[in-house]
């Protein structure tokens, strides 16, 4: 009897680990540096090698850091989405190019548009690492503070930035605004 229990109890588990599965958004991972510092990372600049940033730059602006490589067609596909971000909205847009060829790069920024404040280089793949990364594209919305507030993994749409991204910077940029303005009060 035994033998016979144990396969159907086996079943059961991996039918209801299914069923809960099904329920679940993939695209949802949650990510464990939300509400929490930037993860320190210091990278060079695609462009200029000898110039580098590192997360204590980030302070006192709300910026969004999109990591993307000239390889992955979907960064490609949500590039126009990000030049149109960077000029429509008044927020900073750091790019981190990963695991990609500098020249490969710069050519890719010049023939689809640069919608970057600054472009690091991450060529062995190292800070991707430390930021959780799971695969580019990536987007992170950091705040004022460089506090993680919101992680978007693979590549943003419409939507995404309509009812998401924009909405997320302008509370970030406004709430600091109403505390002083309650603190004053």
């Amino acid at each position: 009897m035994l033998k016979y229990l144990i396969p159907l109890i086996v079943f059961s588990c991996l039918v209801i680990l299914f069923v809960f599965g099904l329920q679940n958004d993939p695209s949802i991972v949650p990510s464990p540096f939300i509400d929490k510092p930037l993860p320190q990372i210091s990278l060079p600049t695609l462009s200029d090698p000898s110039v580098s940033l590192d997360t204590s730059d980030l302070k006192g602006e709300v910026t969004v850091i999109n990591i993307w490589a000239t390889w992955c067609i979907p960064c490609r596909q949500e590039h126009a989405l990000l030049v149109d971000l960077a000029n429509n909205n008044d927020v900073k847009v750091i790019g981190m190019n990963y695991k990609d060829n500098r020249d490969n790069a710069m050519k890719w920024l010049e023939d689809l548009g640069d919608p970057y404040n600054i472009v690091l280089f991450d060529e062995d793949g190292k800070a991707g690492i430390d930021l959780g990364l799971y695969g580019v594209p990536e987007t992170f919305i950091i705040d004022k503070n460089a506090i993680v507030k919101h992680k978007h993994i693979g590549p943003l749409t419409e939507k995404d930035i309509s009812d998401t991204i924009i909405p997320m910077i302008n509370e970030l940029k406004i709430t600091p605004l109403i505390n002083e303005l309650n603190t004053e009060l």
